[in-house]
């Protein structure tokens, strides 16, 4: 194990990148371990997975740095048994680190190519928990609904009631908000007819793009 080069690479980077800076939930550690980030960054960008850095994935999106996945993850508070709701399946990058910890994903991409990559990628590495959707995320998945769990990895203007209205009772929903081009990044929680709002840290995402009747 520990002559593969990306095998070291990426234990360097959870050491260096994440539980350094403060990352401590140890299955979001192990996640972070386990799935592999230069399989879903371009060919061109592969030299590049390990370091504390977005990536470009094509159509004008990018993977998030290593660090903000992990702090997004860890924000959600996990347990093996959830249901979690993600917004923007992008490469399938931050899909697969939630499959590694919840019993079911459920992921939505608005665009077509990103989302057919992406689940022929992470069918192929075996992931049988996630489920596919192409669409306007902000819309989120109510015929499943509610989400013990929900993240957005792309940047609102304010937080959509439509997910807020997915969360279940106690759920911990996680989502950048503001800019461009920069956003706070808030967890959420659901208590009783109140929201509780804790801030993360700041952060840096593309716009989440909604339909115009929004």
């Amino acid at each position: 194990m520990g002559s593969d080069p990306l095998v070291a690479a990426r234990l360097e980077m959870v050491d260096r990148q994440i539980r350094r800076r403060g990352i401590t939930a140890s299955r979001v550690l192990e996640a972070m371990e386990c799935v592999e980030r230069h399989l879903f960054v371009p060919a061109d960008h592969r030299h590049l997975a390990y370091e504390d850095s977005a990536l470009p994935i094509g159509s004008g999106q990018s993977i998030s740095q290593p660090y903000m996945v992990a702090a997004m993850t860890e924000a959600l508070e996990l347990r093996p048994e959830n249901r979690v709701l993600e917004v923007g399946t992008g490469s399938g990058y931050q899909t697969a680190v939630l499959a590694e910890l919840v019993s079911q994903v459920y992921t939505i991409e608005r665009l077509p190519e990103l989302s057919i990559q992406a689940q022929a990628l992470l069918k192929s590495l075996g992931y049988k928990n996630i489920e596919f959707r192409i669409g306007d995320g902000s819309k989120g998945w109510p015929e499943v609904a509610p989400f013990d769990a929900i993240l957005v990895t792309a940047a609102a203007a304010q937080v959509p009631q439509p997910l807020l209205d997915q969360l279940a009772e106690g759920g911990c929903f996680v989502i950048p908000v503001g800019g461009p081009p920069d956003q706070d990044l808030y967890q959420i929680r659901l208590r009783g007819d109140s929201y509780e709002r804790r801030f993360i840290t700041r952060c840096r995402f593309v716009p989440l793009v909604q339909d115009k009747e929004h």
